[in-house]
């Protein structure tokens, strides 16, 4: 059988290792790069990808020990050239200057303005929004206090971690002690950027928010879209995105700021085509009718049978459209894999429904059949 791409073999394997000792033995003549390397690769496959950078972290301060103070210089001279500042979006770094941050957290809590000048250094080659969260528990006035500065930043990836190191729920990332409207100064300059990569950044941060208070966000975005400070087209982007998981939920204030009706008087439905099998695909059409020139915002939801007699709901898109003459006529072919390893389809009576503008207009009981 063959095997299937492992994530943690492709950003942390014996070539980065041998990449990443390379870089340390050409700054530190004492250094035995060989053995950094046998000690890694000892324990590195067994582990899974967070604990890659922390077992990786553990053996640069068993190379050299000591305080921040004592290791900083080790780390700077070892760094290669910044991340391309000309590039505006999808440059992510190398992953193999994580535990560099794992690192610096381990041993530089007592020299916390060490650590954030080391930061804004290695965030330029991979980003510290994971490794700069237990500084945001510990010093939070000093870090949102340096944060202000680099809002400011030359470099993107310096003006994204501001974003992306506090935000609420970030994958990965340790829980931060922060009121969600500490970091919102910072988002207020952040959201205005030239570049996607931060827009990006500032957008997730704002979704983290809305799961516990949509209002919040909804009340930042309408400033936001008050002040024009942002080119419009990059704004509406920016607030799609923010608002993406109120809009699955059919919230009515995210649907009401993306110009979508929730009360509209529509005329919605659904057929089902053919049979649905695991390993074919769930089939079906639908139509959407309406006073012309209403926007409409059509989502499915696919109520899933899980082991046990329990269901969960997914959400997916189907279209946004604008009514014209004819109603929005629509086929979906939505694929149910026999191999998935995150989510096992289970047989059985299963639900279709049609979401239009955060509403549910109709559904439809099926059976999925092996």
């Amino acid at each position: 059988m063959a095997q299937g791409f492992s994530l943690k073999d492709q950003l942390f394997n014996a070539e980065k290792i041998r990449y990443l000792a390379g870089l340390l033995a050409a700054g530190e003549p004492s250094f035995d790069p060989e053995r950094f390397e046998a000690q890694v690769m000892q324990k590195l496959p067994a582990l899974e990808l967070k604990q890659r950078m922390t077992w990786i972290a553990d053996c640069l301060a068993a190379e050299f020990p000591g305080d921040l103070p004592d290791v900083a210089p080790v780390i700077l001279r070892a760094l290669p050239p910044p991340l391309d500042p000309m590039l505006t979006d999808n440059d992510f770094g190398d992953f193999i200057f994580a535990p560099f941050g794992e690192w610096v957290a381990e041993v530089g809590m007592d020299h916390p303005e060490l650590a954030l000048d080391l930061f804004e250094e290695l965030t330029q080659r991979f980003s510290m929004e994971w490794a700069i969260r237990p500084f945001l528990n510990r010093r939070p006035d000093l870090v949102l206090a340096r944060m202000t500065d680099w809002c400011g930043h030359p470099h993107y990836h310096v003006r994204r971690l501001v974003s992306e190191g506090t935000r609420p729920r970030l994958p990965w990332g340790m829980a931060v002690s922060l009121d969600p409207r500490d970091p919102l100064p910072l988002l207020d300059r952040l959201h205005a950027d030239g570049t996607r990569y931060v827009t990006r950044s500032v957008a997730n941060h704002l979704n983290d928010i809305s799961r516990k208070d949509p209002a919040l966000v909804l009340n930042q975005l309408g400033r936001w879209r008050e002040e024009a400070r942002q080119r419009p087209g990059e704004l509406q982007w920016m607030t799609s995105h923010a608002l993406r998981g109120l809009v699955k939920s059919g919230h009515p204030g995210a649907m009401k700021h993306l110009g979508y009706d929730p009360d509209a008087a529509l005329s919605v439905s659904l057929d089902l085509l053919g049979e649905a099998r695991i390993g074919g695909a769930l089939e079906f059409s639908v139509q959407v009718d309406g006073a012309k020139g209403q926007p409409v915002l059509i989502d499915y939801i696919v109520h899933f049978q899980r082991p046990g007699g329990k269901t969960s709901a997914k959400v997916h898109k189907l279209k946004q459209a604008v009514i014209g003459k004819e109603p929005v006529r629509l086929e979906k072919r939505h694929r149910l894999k026999a191999d998935a390893t995150t989510f096992r389809l289970v047989p059985g009576a299963h639900r279709l429904e049609v979401q239009v503008n955060g509403r549910v207009r109709t559904g439809l009981d099926f059976e999925l059949r092996e």
